[in-house]
């Protein structure tokens, strides 16, 4: 496992997850219910997601490499702009009861499961495994970022959004996939 391309996917994911909506989503449950089911039930939705854009990684790469290089610096630059643009996300304010661990369990996989589809950092995974053929640094640094910040989010609950500017966070992940999209095209030619 090279721990340069762990620390940079891991940092990266990390980032882009801070101001995403699945970290909100997460955040407006544990709020809501106990931290361990929603801990649990986040962190194995966005397991599920990570094996999904690692497949998926893995597929991208059978291309020839300057396909690859080309293909997931446009990727990288594109959700630079699109998180750059996006507006951060807020809670609707709304009182929910609180769940029994099973059900409070399976309603935060469900609600995570389907917020990550499509998602910059299942994305950025995917890209990833595409570029650097390395599934198991990939799948390893981006579940636990992912993990990482599930765990913020939970266990800070709703104090993380005054600790946390989600603008700030998401420009400096902006900026972060832009980096890396401009090296991986740099290095295609």
């Amino acid at each position: 496992m090279s721990l340069e391309l762990f620390l940079t996917v891991f940092g990266v994911i990390f980032v882009a997850e801070l101001p995403d909506k699945t970290a909100l989503a997460t955040l407006v449950l544990a709020t809501r219910h106990k931290a361990l089911p929603v801990f649990l039930g986040s962190s194995l939705a966005l397991s599920v997601q990570s094996i999904i854009a690692v497949g998926a990684g893995s597929l991208l790469s059978q291309l020839p490499g300057q396909y690859v290089h080309i293909g997931s610096g446009i990727l990288f630059l594109g959700c630079a702009v699109l998180m750059w643009m996006r507006k951060p996300e807020k809670d609707d304010g709304e009182d929910k009861p609180e769940l029994p661990f099973w059900r409070s369990l399976w309603t935060t996989f469900g609600v995570v499961f389907i917020a990550e589809w499509g998602d910059l950092t299942q994305i950025g995974t995917a890209a990833f495994e595409a570029q650097y053929h390395a599934w198991v640094t990939v799948m390893v640094a981006s579940v636990l970022a992912l993990w990482c910040v599930s765990a913020i989010a939970v266990f800070i609950g709703n104090k993380a959004g005054k600790l946390l500017d989600p603008r700030i966070t998401q420009k400096v992940a902006a900026l972060l996939f832009a980096v890396v999209g401009a090296l991986l095209l740099y290095s295609a030619f």
